[in-house]
């Protein structure tokens, strides 16, 4: 009997469609895999996992005149678009002021709570305490979007080709928008790589992703995504990859009290015990808690109620701390589909759009919020 690891068989799933990057498995599709008696979920990645996204740094004997000359060419074709350079410091963030594309025409649809709109790309950037008027404190979770734009919108008809849901045909048809977030400088990517970001006329981005829409709710290539794509006080999901410990025992994977520490007891004190199903099933039973690796799984967070949005720096506070991955870690931000939190109001639709005249507030905060420049006591 010959036994193949998880990896081996994901990569001969993947190998279907392996000459095409636009085709079946390019928008996510769920591999299930076994690997001993546990079933791992992996998700592919949502955008062009076919490519080969970076190349290796090699010293070309680029004389300093010739490294500023690619400089200037690189910041002439993406004019209005500030990157960090390779090896140098980073330059400051270029804010938008006003939308590129204003003079596009809207179609006239009508949000309902069940509209599906686009998402956002965000970094957790750490956790930052609020206080509530009462003086209570609330610990929220600060994700910064850092220079979302739409690269790519799939119409439904060809993302329920792509994906082969013909069951689902005519059925809650959904299109997808691919949002890419923190851009950089196209000398650190390959030709392939970089050639998705040729429509949208944007840097290539670090992070992709991709989010269903409803018609109605799709955006041309090339749109900026803001922080005020949310409102204070609207709820939202936060997605992520989980932090990855590798591999643990199951006193710190799964909360087990262990062994008692004393009277006799040798070399069993953070050990799982029996693992055995009865005298008639003489084998572990699937789902047996057991040590193995732990963490780097994809996890949702729902509900999260938004405290406060900083419009300066594009930065979301979120009530709650248990936010999936590590701190700088990207996430996934996007409406929630909790039935009881959804919005009362209309959000703004299809995405916000800064108008030119109008400065907002730096700092917008919830109503139940104490602001710091406002007095906290009044005398009569």
């Amino acid at each position: 009997m010959v036994i193949r690891s998880s990896l081996q068989i994901t990569l001969s799933c993947l190998k279907v469609s392996a000459g095409e990057s636009w085709k079946v498995g390019t928008l996510g599709t769920w591999i299930q895999t076994r690997e001993m008696s546990r079933v791992k979920r992996r998700l592919t990645h949502p955008f062009a996992e076919y490519l080969k996204k970076t190349r290796t740094k090699s010293h070309e004997g680029l004389t300093q005149d010739n490294q500023s000359f690619l400089s200037e060419v690189v910041r002439d074709k993406y004019v209005g678009q500030s990157f960090p350079p390779p090896e140098a410091e980073p330059l400051p963030l270029i804010r938008v002021t006003g939308s590129p594309l204003k003079g596009v025409p809207a179609k006239a649809v009508e949000w309902t709570p069940r509209t599906f709109r686009a998402g956002l790309i965000a970094r957790n950037i750490g956790v930052y305490p609020l206080y509530n008027k009462d003086g209570r404190k609330v610990m929220t979770t600060l994700l910064q979007v850092l220079d979302n734009h739409v690269i790519k919108y799939i119409s439904p008809e060809e993302y329920l080709q792509r994906v082969g849901g013909s069951k689902y045909k005519g059925k809650y048809p959904r299109g997808v928008l691919v949002v890419g977030a923190d851009g950089a400088d196209p000398r650190l990517f390959t030709k392939e790589y970089c050639s998705l970001f040729g429509p949208s006329g944007v840097l290539p981005k670090k992070a992709l992703s991709r989010f269903l829409v409803s018609p109605g709710s799709e955006l041309p290539p090339g749109t900026p995504l803001f922080a005020n794509h949310f409102r204070v006080g609207d709820y939202v999901d936060v997605a992520g990859k989980t932090r990855d410990w590798g591999f643990q025992g199951v006193v710190k994977r799964f909360g087990f009290k262990g062994s008692p520490a004393s009277h006799g007891t040798t070399k069993n004190h953070r050990r799982g015990g029996t693992i055995g199903s009865g005298r008639e099933r003489a084998r572990v039973m699937p789902g047996q808690k057991m040590p193995g690796h732990m963490g780097s799984e994809h996890r949702v967070h729902r509900g999260i109620q938004i405290l406060r949005i900083n419009t300066k720096y594009n930065v979301i506070y979120v009530r709650s701390t248990g936010i999936p991955g590590i701190t700088n870690s990207y996430v996934r931000i996007f409406d929630t589909l909790i039935p009881t939190k959804f919005p009362k109001t209309a959000p703004p639709f299809p995405t916000y759009f800064p108008e030119d005249g109008v400065e907002l507030e730096e700092d917008l905060y919830h109503e139940s919020l104490h602001r710091f420049d406002m007095p906290s006591i009044d005398f009569n």
